[in-house]
């Protein structure tokens, strides 16, 4: 069964997302495990860490009902508020064969401007894992 650290926070609902993870059960049994960093928001959604945390919350549950519908299992957990901090927390408890990231568009995303941004080069990975950017074509909320 192929595991696969799926990281997203605004997109997760998103049709791109679903696309790619859809293509992915489509080749074989597989296992997501979604990390939903507790990103606070300067356009006025969430001001404070706890806020972050229950509207991260909710996203996971949504997201982890939505992508076992796809048949894979699914878990997943809310991370650190820094996406890249939160996306190494879970490879260090998580081993994965490939992480799929996916961002809001160039200029709306606050996460990274270039997928090295958030992705570490494959040798201080402490999983080996193949990577997988998906930038989100509009903005989701």
């Amino acid at each position: 069964m192929k595991r696969y650290l799926v990281v997203a926070n605004q997109t997760l609902g998103g049709a791109q997302l679903l696309d790619e993870l859809r293509r992915r059960v489509e080749r074989g049994p597989c296992r997501f495990h979604v990390v939903v960093p507790a990103t606070t928001s300067s356009g006025g959604w969430t001001h404070t860490l706890d806020e972050a945390r229950t509207v991260a919350q909710e996203r996971l549950r949504q997201a982890i009902d939505q992508f076992s519908d796809l048949g894979a299992e699914v878990d997943g957990q809310v991370g650190d508020e820094r996406p890249l901090d939160a996306m190494l927390d879970a490879l260090r408890r998580w081993q994965c064969d490939e992480v799929i990231v996916s961002t809001l568009p160039a200029g709306a995303s606050r996460w990274r401007a270039t997928p090295s941004r958030i992705l570490p080069p494959a040798s201080n990975r402490s999983a080996r894992s193949d990577s997988c950017h998906r930038p989100s074509p509009t903005r989701r909320l």
